[in-house]
């Protein structure tokens, strides 16, 4: 049996149906209820329903032989996972942004508020420039507004929100999107069947 952990919500529901397309459907789960975990073991597959950031935990530690998490999940954690497959659901970018005025001070190290701070740091040391991290968990957008940090590093999709904060995007530097993940000792004792799903998935997307 295969287990694969989705992430709740709607990016869920998508890649639910992809799998379903291909053998991996679970009736179950559209049951209107409360449950996590869902099973057909007709089909061979277990699905676990998590939060999006924990995908990734439960793909590494095994609890999960597979999972569904966005890029910049993946890059912030640092787990080792094999990343198999770019489903090319959930695009945007993760981007450097700033006030619409704002010039780089190369004299000092560069203020940094964002989410992704093993993202930023990655970034920003690939060119040696210092930097202070500022962690924050919303409202990034105020940061560079109020005086908090230079710029920001987050997640841009449309850029709308920052248009409407008179911020504007000053690099473009990580595509980001849904990919499916495997746990290394998963794929080793499971290789032929995992392989077969991420063909029959490939597939499915190529077909779109």
């Amino acid at each position: 049996m295969i287990t694969i952990a989705l992430p709740k919500g709607r990016l869920g529901d998508k890649v639910y149906n992809l799998f379903a397309k291909i053998g991996y459907d679970c009736s179950e789960i559209y049951n209107d209820n409360r449950k996590l975990v869902f099973e057909n073991t007709e089909n061979g597959v277990r699905y676990l329903l998590v939060k999006p950031s924990d995908v990734a935990v439960y793909v590494y530690h095994g609890a999960a032989d597979l999972g569904i998490a966005g890029k910049d999940i993946l890059d912030e954690s640092g787990l080792s996972l094999y990343e198999l497959l770019d489903l090319k659901l959930g695009r945007c970018d993760m981007c450097v942004a700033s006030h619409n005025d704002y010039k780089e001070d190369l004299s000092r190290p560069i203020r940094v508020a964002t989410k992704f701070p093993n993202i930023a740091k990655k970034h920003y040391m690939s060119f040696n420039r210092e930097i202070e991290i500022i962690k924050l968990n919303g409202s990034i957008e105020i940061a560079p507004l109020v005086g908090l940090s230079d710029v920001i590093v987050d997640i841009v999709e449309t850029g709308t929100t920052l248009k409407e904060n008179n911020l504007k995007v000053i690099e473009r530097f990580l595509p980001i999107s849904a990919r499916l993940i495997a746990n290394r000792a998963s794929y080793t004792f499971k290789k032929d069947e995992i392989d077969r799903l991420c063909d029959n998935l490939q597939t499915v997307l190529e077909e779109k």
